[in-house]
C-alpha cells in the first residue's frame, strides 16, 4: 500500500478506511490505517477509524483504548488551534490548564474539559473541585468507567459525600448500573448517614385533624421538578392536608401553593430536622435524592414517623430511615426487593403526574414533506451506552437514507462528536446519517419536535423529562421493557396512554417496530396525530386524581405506623 505523503492523501486514505469499515470491509479498513499510524502520523482521525474498525470487528477493549487516544489526541489538537492559548504554559503550569479547561466547560466542549483538568486532577495533591469538574466533564461525554474513577478519587481522598453522591449518579449509565449503584448507595449510608435521633413521635392519630406532609428539595419552582410538582401542590386537598415546604430560600418559591414554606439552607442537617420535627410532621418526601443540593442527612436523622422517597430519585437512597419510595406498577421488576433498602409504594399507572409547559400546534410527520425518516434523542450523552447505539444503528442501516438527531448542551464539543461518530461508524452507519445540535430554548427548542419522526429511548437508562416532552408535544417514542425497574421508566409515557405499540420486549423487537413504523409513513403520520390527544387523555394529565391517590397513600403509610407505635 502506498503511504500518503501529503494531508490531502491522508483524507483520501481515511475516507477510504471509513467506507470499507461501513460497507463491511474491515480487514482492508485494518490493514490501511495500520500501515498509516505505523509511519507514525500523529493525527487523531487514524485513532478514531482504527476504534470504529475494532468495534466493527465485536474488539470493544480494543476500541475504547484507541478511542481513549484519539480523544485525548484531538482535545489537545483543539485547545492548541484556540486563539492565545500557549501550548508550553498548557502542559508545564496547571493554573494555566486549569483556565483553559474552566473556559471549555463554560462553552460545553467536555472533551476539551476533560483533557485540560485531566493535566491536574489525576497527580497527587490535587484540589477538590478540579477532580470533580474532570469527572462532571468525563461523565457528559459518556465516558463513564473514567467519571467513576474520578469522583471515586474524589470520595476517597476527601472522605467527600457530596463526591460519593456524584458517583452514585455516574452509575446509573454503567454496566449493571442499578446493582452497582444499589450497593454505592448502601456504602454512602454507612458512611455518612448519622444514626437516626431516638426522638419520640408524639403525632396523634388523624381523627378530627389534618395529615401533615412535608416536602424537602432545594427549589421547587426553579428545577426539573416544577412541571411534576406544581400539579400536585395546586390539586392538594388542604381541607384534609396540611403542605409544608422546606427548601434552601422561600424566596425561590413565590407563589407556591402551600400551607408553610420553610427555608432550611442555613441550617445544619440537626437543625432543620429539630425544624421539621416541631412541626409535627407526618409524612416527611424528600424529592432530591442524592442529587446534587439534596439534604439526605436530615432524613437520616428520622425528624418524622413516616419519610418517603419521590419524583428526582427512584433509585434506592440507602438509608434505612426512609421507609417507602414511590414508584409506578410498570416498573415492577423481580429483582425490586434486593435493590432496595426501602419498601416500595405503587401508586398504579404513573409515579407522578406531568405538566407540559408552552406548545406549538401539532404537525403532521415531517417524512411526509422531507423525503427522508428522522429519529432523534434528545438524551444525555451519558445515556448513549453500546447496545443503544448498536440498536440505533441497526435502525440506520435498515431504513437506507434516514436521519438521527442528536440533541442536547454537549453535543456542541468536537471531541464528543468524533467519538460517538467511530461508534456508530463501528456499527456500519457513516457520519451522513448522524446530526448534532447543541441546546436552544423557547420557540426554538418546541420547533425541534416537528422535525422528529419517531424519538428513540435510550435503555437501560431512559429519557426522563426530556420523553415525557417528546409524547406531551405528540411526537411518538419507541422505548424498551428492560430487565429491571430503572430501565422500564420509558414505559410509564406510553402505557398510560394506550401505546403499547410503542413499547419492544427486546432489542431485536425494537430495531424490527422501529423499522416497521417508519415503513408505512401515513401510518405513522396517523399515530403521530392520536399521541398528544391521548396524552391530553391519560393520567398522566388527571391532576386532581392523581393526587387524591398520592394523599391516600399518604395517609395509609401513617395510619400503619400509628398502628405499630
Amino acid at each position: 500500500m502506498d503511504i500518503p505523503g501529503d494531508e490531502p492523501d491522508l483524507d483520501a486514505q481515511i475516507a477510504q478506511a471509513q467506507s470499507e469499515i461501513a460497507s463491511g470491509a474491515v480487514v482492508a479498513a485494518v490493514d490501511r490505517l495500520q500501515a498509516l499510524i505505523e509511519v507514525p502520523i500523529y493525527d487523531h482521525r487514524l485513532h478514531y477509524a482504527r476504534a470504529a474498525a475494532l468495534g466493527a470487528v465485536g474488539d470493544r477493549e480494543g476500541q475504547q483504548s484507541w478511542l481513549l487516544d484519539a480523544q485525548t489526541f484531538h482535545a489537545l489538537q483543539e485547545i492548541s488551534e484556540q486563539d492565545g492559548v500557549d501550548m508550553g504554559r498548557f502542559v508545564s503550569e496547571p493554573n494555566y490548564a486549569l483556565q483553559i479547561g474552566d473556559r471549555a466547560y463554560a462553552e460545553g466542549k467536555m472533551g476539551l474539559a476533560s483533557a485540560a483538568f485531566g493535566q491536574v486532577a489525576p497527580q497527587p495533591g490535587a484540589p477538590f473541585n478540579v477532580i470533580m469538574r474532570w469527572g462532571l466533564s468525563l461523565l457528559h461525554q459518556g465516558r463513564i468507567p473514567e467519571a467513576i474513577t474520578a469522583f471515586t478519587l474524589a470520595a476517597d481522598t476527601f472522605k467527600s459525600s457530596m463526591a460519593h453522591e456524584f458517583l452514585l449518579y455516574a452509575c446509573f449509565f454503567a454496566d449493571d448500573g442499578v446493582r452497582l449503584h444499589a450497593a454505592e448507595a448502601r456504602r454512602w449510608a454507612e458512611l455518612y448517614a448519622p444514626a437516626p435521633e431516638n426522638r419520640p413521635f408524639a403525632n396523634p392519630d388523624l381523627k378530627g385533624r389534618k395529615l401533615r406532609i412535608g416536602y424537602v428539595a432545594p427549589t421547587l419552582l426553579r428545577s426539573q421538578l416544577r412541571q411534576f410538582i406544581v400539579p400536585v401542590l395546586e390539586n392538594h386537598d388542604l381541607e384534609r392536608v396540611e403542605v409544608f415546604i422546606y427548601c434552601a430560600d422561600p424566596a425561590t418559591e413565590v407563589g407556591i401553593r402551600a400551607t408553610t414554606v420553610r427555608g432550611i439552607g442555613a441550617l445544619s442537617d440537626a437543625d432543620a430536622a429539630s425544624l421539621i420535627a416541631g412541626d409535627g410532621i407526618d409524612v416527611l418526601v424528600d424529592l432530591w435524592g442524592h442529587t446534587s443540593g439534596g439534604r439526605l442527612g436530615i432524613f437520616a436523622l428520622k425528624p418524622a414517623p413516616v419519610q418517603a422517597a419521590w419524583i428526582n430519585y427512584v433509585q434506592t437512597t440507602g438509608l434505612a430511615a426512609i421507609d417507602y419510595v414511590l414508584h409506578a406498577d410498570g416498573t415492577r421488576a423481580a429483582d425490586d426487593d434486593e435493590l432496595f433498602v426501602e419498601k416500595i409504594w405503587r401508586l398504579g399507572p404513573i409515579a407522578v403526574p406531568f405538566r407540559p409547559g408552552e406548545r406549538l400546534d401539532p404537525t403532521p410527520t415531517p417524512a411526509l414533506t422531507n423525503g427522508h425518516v428522522t429519529f432523534a434523542s434528545f438524551n444525555h450523552p451519558a445515556r448513549l451506552n453500546d447496545a443503544t447505539v448498536a440498536a440505533w444503528a441497526a435502525i440506520l442501516k435498515g431504513r437506507p437514507g434516514s436521519r438521527l438527531l442528536l440533541k442536547y448542551r454537549y453535543f456542541v464539543d468536537p471531541v464528543l462528536q468524533q467519538a460517538l461518530l467511530a461508534r456508530f461508524l463501528g456499527q456500519g452507519v457513516t457520519a451522513a446519517q448522524i446530526v448534532f445540535e447543541g441546546h436552544s430554548t423557547g420557540p426554538d427548542y418546541l420547533k425541534s419536535f416537528g422535525r422528529i419522526d419517531l424519538a428513540l429511548d435510550p435503555s437501560p437508562a431512559p429519557g426522563g423529562t426530556t420523553s415525557s416532552e417528546a409524547v406531551s408535544n405528540g411526537v411518538p417514542l419507541l422505548t424498551l421493557r428492560g430487565p429491571d425497574f430503572y430501565s422500564r421508566i420509558g414505559t410509564l409515557r406510553l402505557e398510560p396512554l394506550g401505546l403499547h405499540q410503542l413499547v419492544a420486549e427486546s432489542w431485536d423487537d425494537y430495531v424490527a417496530k422501529a423499522l416497521a413504523l417508519t415503513a408505512d409513513i401515513p401510518a405513522l403520520d396517523a399515530l403521530r396525530a392520536q399521541v398528544r390527544p391521548r396524552f391530553e387523555a391519560s393520567p398522566l394529565r388527571d391532576e386532581a386524581g392523581f393526587t387524591a391517590i398520592l394523599e391516600d397513600a399518604f395517609r395509609q403509610m401513617f395510619e400503619r405506623w400509628k398502628a405499630t407505635a
